[in-house]
């Protein structure tokens, strides 16, 4: 339908006009027609870029009065999507006397207040940041008239119920509740039931249903392999602008330093970044300076970068709900984009867990060989060279000499030349490769040799020896706990650390006295921490095992590496927590299993 056809103020449509809107996509159609000049709580149900922001935007700067007072408030997961949705809206309102601000954590609150107190009418916030500036009286909720919770699934995944609840519960009664979400699970249904009213459900697709516009690629490789077939993608592939998703900080920052390293423009972002840094390297992104970037699922949450064409999954998340996050960043705004993933010969199986949860079908694909990928370099080479615009002026005073030169050459040669010269670095590195299809056909397995694992034994006694030591100062809080994986698992002092750091805000100087066994293993930490990491990580995957964690019977090693434990910050726009108990018998993805308050 055309925007025309709403019942849209003539200042709204003038202002879509100017930003070439014309036709409502699927969400926008549904929305607006139940939202404007109705009182009513809605929950929608599309995947990201469907256009969700004017969805919900449009009938809130339609609804609302054109006062300066706060009437209208957005809530999203982080900064990025914070800053786009102000962004769309003041867009959408350019010319209503409508002021729309933007809240979020990493940035001078005071300058923040100031924008408040001139008078705005629309808020769009991170949940942290919002109760700062509540605890502060700086915002006052009790005039809202529409609450809109923009990807409401992310919000909760990344630990902000508690910050939700109490948010919903400091607005009135009468307010009309919106929900966007991509995803379904329960949390998202108990906001539902606990804050809105007879809410009608709007969706677009299936539940968790993919974007129809992703193309989603698989490759069987070997571990070992792994980060080679995610160069071999990327060299076959030379317009590529995507984003390539890793589990761990580390493994973020070791796979965008080697992509530096060999000369590719790539950056990580994670959440040992500063603001200041995440800020510098989306800017570079948008702005294409970069072409890759390696992240993590909780830096990337809430990312609108237009035309990405690839995402790359370097490791599948344990979620079927991030697997869709992570996708969803590309075939955006009706462009197509391309889902690529790795799996190893034991997690093929989770191919079919996701055709069954995304109702879609995943495309076997082989690694580009040596061969294909240098002739796909060259193609692309020539192309762009054809297509090169001649400004004889700029090259009449060179071309005499330089045509001396080739005079005794053919043009096949000169062309020889140049190809030598341009695809050089290509040849060498591929020239001695090996075909990654038949290595992995004839691997037996993706165990390690008894050779590789004693190796790697032995380098893990050595970097966690003072970990198993523990810690120098003591706390009496410490409690032990217990985790059903040891080194025979492949688990080690560094790599719980990891585990337990990037699922959850605890911080590796709130873990104590690691002991690390054969079978199993055991760490230190206060009892809050622990409640937490058990509700994290308890039942969830970690290289084909599944982890059991609970307190154990013994005494805790009375070991802290300071003082503060449990005083961890909220954390704003980027890291949090999943409070979510994975369900123990899902050996794949993980299903969400959130405990009702």
């Amino acid at each position: 339908m055309d925007f025309k056809e709403f019942k849209l103020s003539k200042d709204i449509l003038k202002a879509l006009e100017d930003i070439g809107f014309e036709k409502a996509t699927a969400i926008q159609e549904k929305t607006l027609s139940n939202l404007i000049d109705q009182n009513i709580d809605l929950v929608g149900l599309a995947q990201t870029g469907t256009g969700k922001t004017a969805a919900f935007g449009l009938p809130m700067l339609q609804n609302i009065d054109h006062e300066n007072i706060v009437q209208g408030l957005v809530l999203c997961p982080t900064r990025e999507l914070c800053l786009q949705i102000t962004k769309d809206i003041q867009s959408f309102s350019k010319y209503l006397p409508i002021n729309t601000t933007a809240v979020y954590g990493g940035a001078d609150i005071r300058n923040q207040i100031k924008d408040i107190k001139r008078g705005v009418s629309i808020i769009v916030a991170t949940p942290g940041r919002l109760i700062d500036l509540i605890k502060r009286k700086a915002v006052k909720l009790q005039d809202i008239s529409i609450v809109v919770l923009d990807e409401a699934d992310e919000m909760l995944n990344m630990g902000f119920k508690e910050d939700i609840d109490f948010i919903l519960e400091e607005t009135n009664e009468n307010k009309n509740t919106w929900l966007f979400s991509a995803t379904m699970p329960k949390e998202v249904a108990r906001i539902a039931s606990n804050y809105m009213q007879k809410p009608i459900e709007i969706s677009i697709g299936h539940k968790n249903q993919s974007n129809e516009n992703i193309e989603h690629h698989f490759y069987a490789i070997r571990e070992r392999d792994r980060y080679e077939a995610t160069k071999r993608i990327i060299d076959y592939n030379p317009s590529i602008y995507g984003l390539i998703f890793c589990r761990t900080r580390i493994d973020t920052a070791e796979v965008a330093e080697k992509l530096s390293r060999e000369g590719y423009k790539a950056e990580p972002l994670h959440g040992d970044l500063s603001q200041a840094q995440r800020t510098r390297v989306m800017t570079r992104f948008r702005n294409k300076d970069i072409q890759l970037v390696v992240a993590t699922d909780v830096a990337a949450r809430g990312l609108d970068v237009a035309n990405l064409t690839h995402v790359i999954h370097h490791k599948l998340p344990e979620d079927i709900e991030n697997y869709t996050h992570r996708s969803g960043r590309t075939g955006r705004a009706g462009k197509k984009g391309i889902s690529v993933s790795f799996l190893t010969k034991k997690e093929l199986y989770r191919i079919n867990q996701l055709e069954k949860a995304l109702k879609t079908s995943f495309i076997r694909k082989d690694i580009p060989e040596a061969t294909n990928i240098v002739e796909k370099q060259v193609h692309q080479y020539i192309d762009k060279v054809n297509s090169q615009s001649i400004n004889d002026k700029e090259i009449e005073n060179l071309l005499e000499n330089v045509l001396e030169k080739f005079a005794n050459d053919s043009k096949e040669e000169v062309i020889k030349k140049f190809l030598s010269i341009q695809f050089k670095s290509f040849v060498e590195y591929y020239k001695n490769s090996n075909d990654l299809n038949k290595s992995f056909e004839n691997s037996p397995s993706d165990r390690k040799s008894r050779r590789d694992r004693d190796r790697d034994k032995n380098r893990d006694r050595g970097r966690g020896r003072d970990r198993d030591r523990g810690p120098r100062n003591d706390d009496p809080n410490a409690e032990r706990f217990h985790i059903s994986l040891g080194r025979n698992d492949n688990m080690n002092p560094g790599a719980l650390i990891r585990i337990i750091c990037d699922s959850t805000r605890i911080k590796s100087d709130q873990i104590g006295k690691i002991q690390i066994g054969n079978k199993d293993s055991f760490f230190d930490t206060n009892k809050e921490n622990g409640s937490i990491i058990i509700s994290a990580l308890d039942g969830k995957d970690y290289e084909g095992q599944t982890m059991n964690i609970k307190m154990s019977k013994s005494s805790g090693g009375g070991s802290s590496r300071r003082d503060s434990y449990g005083n961890s910050s909220r954390k704003d726009s980027y890291g949090g927590n999943k409070r979510n108990q994975r369900d123990r018998s899902n050996r794949g993805f993980s299903k969400n299993k959130r405990r009702r308050n």
